[in-house]
Parts: structure tokens; C-alpha cells; sequence
């Protein structure tokens, strides 16, 4: 499989042969599967001592012939704490169990199953990686990811661009995106953040934003993106990167990222 190389003014310079991973067949359960497994949730739950910080004189006894217990008085043999006392005689109410005023909840959300319990083998990860690789040079899949797009325009992917590390203006990153990319595509790499209709504004989700386009770096190249695009240095490229809301990512890489992914899945 062969891809053209880019200069940052948007005209083709040459051609290359593209890594074994990014023809490779494309398993996007395993995909799917590795993106579950590393999906962030913060963990929640009661605190461990609620239901059971009343300031009572303590819970009464089952036992029978003992002093302070329900025993033979007709009453549901549940925790109760005594409210006050007057010799033998006890004014209580049912505490601690989950029917209670202010007990303890029946079946409370467990913080041990929300701490990476979901664990994916070894292999299954490797290959997860790679079918995400493939599928940013399938013009197919990423047409079929966004809707805007025709398969017809996209010939040319995955878009490789030679980068020598210089020193770029925020601005002028854009304009050169925008030559390699052409306009159909551009309007979909960049990031653009909109505010979410109805309720869900008030419930901590205010704004949502697009993917937007990934540009893959090489291990020892730097870019200021300014949140226009998210850049990435392949030594930390992940699935969740190159899959982040399904396979086939609009994705940009550089010749060396290209390179250093030759070298890892020879």
C-alpha cells in the first residue's frame, strides 16, 4: 500500500510504501472491546459509616432475661436506638437497616467495581492498535464515520506530511492543514465546540465538541496546536486515540511517525 508524501504548502513530494499495519485486517469488536475496557469512571459510593452516626444510647439487645431488649414485647426483632429511658422502660426506633429513617442503603454503588476491573490480554490490545492504524487509511470506513464525506474524496488517505520540527504560527498551522486537507475535509478536522440544547446544560455537560483531526508526530518532533487539532507523539498513541467515538479517525501523520510505526509492527 503507497502514500503520498506532503510538504507543509500542501504539494505532493513523493511516494512511499506504507507499513504492514496499515493494511492489515480490521477486527473493530476487538476495537470496541479495548475501548470499554479503558473508559474512565469516577468512582462513587456512600460514605462507609452513614446510616449508623446517630448520637443514641446504642442498639438493644435479642437476647431473652437480659436488660434493655425487645424480647416478649411484640416487636420486630430489627436494630432500634434508644431516644430516651425511664427505668426499664425504653422509647426507641428502628436505626441502622435500610427500611429505617435514615439507615443504611440496601444495595449502595460498590467503589471496587468502578477501579480498572475490565482487563484486556496482551495480544488483544496489539491487535486492537493496529486495526485502528488500518482503518485511518480506509477510505471507506472513515466515509462511512462521517457523513459529510463521499468516499470519492478520499483517495489520498492516510495523509502523510514531511515535517522538519519548525516554528509555526497557530494561524498559519491552519492554512497549511487546510492545503494538504482541501476544504470538503478541512471543515470536519477542525475542532469546534458548541453549546448542548436542554437540560443537559445545567447537568455538567454544558458543551460538546468533535474529534476533530489527530496529527501523529514523530517521537522527537513538537507542534503548538492551540486546540485547533489534537496533536499526539506516537511513542504515546493509544487506541483510544486513533478510535476515539468508533474507527477511522481523520488522522495526519508525519514521515517520521510513519518510520518509527515501520520499525514497531515489522
Amino acid at each position: 500500500m503507497k502514500a503520498a508524501i506532503y510538504n507543509l504548502e500542501g504539494k505532493k513530494t513523493k511516494e512511499i510504501t506504507l507499513p504492514k499495519c496499515f493494511s492489515s485486517k480490521i477486527r473493530e469488536d476487538v476495537v470496541l472491546k479495548v475501548l470499554e475496557a479503558k473508559k474512565v469512571k469516577q468512582p462513587y459510593s456512600p460514605s462507609p459509616v452513614a446510616g449508623k452516626q446517630y448520637s443514641a444510647r446504642g442498639k438493644i439487645n435479642h437476647r431473652r432475661h437480659v436488660w434493655k431488649t425487645h424480647y416478649g414485647k411484640g416487636m420486630s426483632r430489627v436494630p432500634r436506638k434508644v431516644m430516651s429511658r425511664r427505668g426499664t422502660q425504653f422509647n426507641w426506633e428502628a436505626a441502622s437497616v435500610p427500611f429505617a429513617k435514615g439507615g443504611i442503603r440496601a444495595h449502595p454503588p460498590k467503589v471496587i467495581s468502578m477501579i480498572g476491573t475490565r482487563k484486556v490480554n496482551k495480544k488483544e490490545l496489539r491487535l486492537a492498535f493496529i486495526s485502528a492504524i488500518s482503518a485511518t487509511a480506509q477510505p471507506k470506513i472513515i466515509a462511512k464515520r462521517y457523513e459529510r464525506l463521499e468516499e470519492k474524496n478520499l483517495k489520498e488517505v492516510p495523509f502523510v506530511v514531511e515535517y522538519n520540527s519548525e516554528k509555526i504560527k497557530s494561524k498559519d498551522l491552519i492554512n497549511k492543514i487546510k492545503a494538504i486537507l482541501g476544504k470538503d475535509l478541512f471543515s470536519i478536522a477542525i475542532k469546534k465546540k458548541t453549546q448542548r440544547a436542554g437540560k443537559g446544560k445545567t447537568r455538567g455537560r454544558k458543551y460538546k465538541s468533535n474529534a476533530g483531526l489527530l496529527i501523529v508526530l514523530g517521537e522527537k518532533e513538537k507542534l503548538k496546536t492551540s486546540g485547533a487539532f489534537e496533536a499526539i507523539s506516537v511513542k504515546h498513541l493509544g487506541t483510544d486515540d486513533l478510535a476515539r467515538g468508533g474507527i477511522g479517525r481523520l488522522t495526519l501523520y508525519t514521515a517520521e511517525a510513519i518510520k518509527y510505526l515501520g520499525e514497531k509492527f515489522k
